[in-house]
């Protein structure tokens, strides 16, 4: 269990640097951090991270684009916050993905 939780830490690190107005995926934090397969183990720690008042779990979506973590965040907050930060999200899909996507790997 330990193992676990020091990876939550090692994720939440990471999505600390996504910065304002940027998203990322579940994958390309695995990737980076070089846990193969780890987009779950990634989702997971988004999923605990609620309690935590300086893990900015809404900017993590799925490698579409889509908010497929917004149900732990009640009602349509995960959106709201995008919002709030320009992005723009429609039926649950960010758009313009791309332009608004953070890659860990090439950008630390």
């Amino acid at each position: 269990m330990a193992t676990h939780l020091n990876s939550f830490d090692a994720i939440y690190q990471v999505v600390q640097l996504i910065p304002q107005g940027k998203v990322t995926s579940y994958g390309a934090i695995a990737a980076y951090l070089g846990m193969k397969g780890g987009a779950r183990m990634v989702g997971w720690a988004m999923n605990a991270s609620h309690t935590l008042e300086n893990v900015p779990a809404h900017r993590v979506v799925n490698r579409n684009g889509v908010l497929t973590g917004k149900n732990f965040f009640g009602g349509n907050r995960m959106q709201e916050l995008l919002e709030e930060e320009g992005i723009q999200v429609k039926e649950d899909k960010i758009i313009g993905f791309q332009q608004h996507f953070w890659d860990p790997s090439s950008e630390l």
